[in-house]
């Protein structure tokens, strides 16, 4: 079924741009639908709530694989590093984001509630100083000091198109609601990232831009996830039968990273949040070869790790190493004017 969705949003054939047509008087409800949304909080018809902690938003316009979480946890470390006590608020769509977060920041509160406002509260009860929201750009029902919106560009479409004739939340001029624009990269090239900053110019022409590599930093095991992982060098990967088992938002990128750095890869790819079967692990482990390696990501490891068979090959996972490539002024501008000192908190 992902094959199908992902065939009928990016694909160039016939059939992928028969569906897309089919689907433009839903496309069209959901723009208007949303449009009405958008018009209500502008007109104050629908309330905006003050939070009771500073708080930035790292949100995104498209349905998954931007690098929202590991965004979101590196923007919580930079905070950490600051002096503050960040706390994560996020729906918790799926169980895999909050333990990922957990493992990420493990002296940071992670907070898993639908009601953003109370979710905060929590976090401050919890010692928190300021919030970070996973995942709240279109939540904006809470106020924020700043929202930072990412954009892939591992899966641009030169032709945005909305749910569910494509993976578009929200229309490209929504951008302009942001503080700034992340452009995140795993395996685009210089011309994809140049690519997307000249739509996004001519769409948000007023918005400041970044952009964000997410890269491999090392192999760390599995079944012990956590920085006292057992680790081993991203070389190991060149030359070798590496089998894949992975439920992310992007595959394909993931993927692409591997197969760059020498890896001949094959991967069993489930949807996004996927709960992993006992079956369905265990007919994984079975299936790689003895000299191979088995790979996953951090998001697939804190579901799968503790219940790898003992007997079969060790299970890695790719941790993951943010950095901005242009534009760090930016960001730092926005982290410098959250923790500015306030009277009103005690340090």
């Amino acid at each position: 079924m992902r094959d199908v969705v992902e065939r009928v949003w990016f694909g160039d054939d016939i059939l992928a741009r028969a569906a897309r047509v089919a689907l433009a008087p839903s496309e069209a409800l959901y723009r208007v639908s949303m449009g009405v949304r958008e018009a209500l909080y502008d007109a104050g018809v629908l309330a905006t709530h003050d939070p009771v902690l500073p708080t930035l938003s790292v949100g995104n316009v498209t349905v998954g694989g931007t690098g929202k979480t590991p965004v979101a946890a590196w923007i919580a470390t930079e905070l950490v590093e600051r002096g503050e006590r960040p706390g994560i608020v996020l729906r918790g769509y799926g169980d895999d984001e909050p333990l990922v977060h957990a493992r990420l920041n493990p002296t940071v509160p992670v907070i898993v509630a639908p009601d953003r406002v109370a979710g905060i509260v929590m976090a401050r009860d919890k010692g928190a100083t300021v919030a970070v929201l996973d995942d709240a750009f279109q939540h904006r029902r809470v106020s924020r000091a700043a929202d930072l919106v990412l954009v892939s560009a591992d899966r641009w479409a030169p032709s945005p198109r909305l749910l569910p004739a494509g993976p578009w939340r929200e229309p490209l001029g929504a951008l302009r609601r942001a503080t700034i624009i992340l452009v995140t990269r795993k395996a685009a090239t210089d011309a994809d990232v140049d690519a997307v900053n000249s739509a996004l110019s001519a769409a948000a022409p007023r918005i400041p831009r970044s952009t964000v590599r997410l890269e491999p930093a090392s192999l760390r095991r599995a079944s012990t996830v956590g920085d006292d992982a057992t680790q081993r060098p991203l070389s190991d990967i060149a030359g070798r039968a590496v089998r894949v088992i992975t439920a992310i938002g992007d595959p394909r990128a993931f993927v692409q990273q591997l197969r760059a750095l020498g890896g001949h890869v094959e991967a069993d790819v489930y949807p996004d949040h996927h709960r992993f079967e006992p079956e369905e692990i265990v007919r994984f482990a079975k299936s790689i070869a003895s000299d191979g390696l088995a790979v996953c990501t951090l998001k697939d490891a804190v579901k799968v790790g503790d219940r790898w068979p003992r007997e079969a090959p060790t299970l890695w996972y790719v941790s993951q190493r943010v950095s901005v490539e242009r534009g760090v002024g930016g960001v730092e501008h926005i982290l410098d004017e959250l923790t500015r000192p306030r009277g009103r908190r005690e340090r």
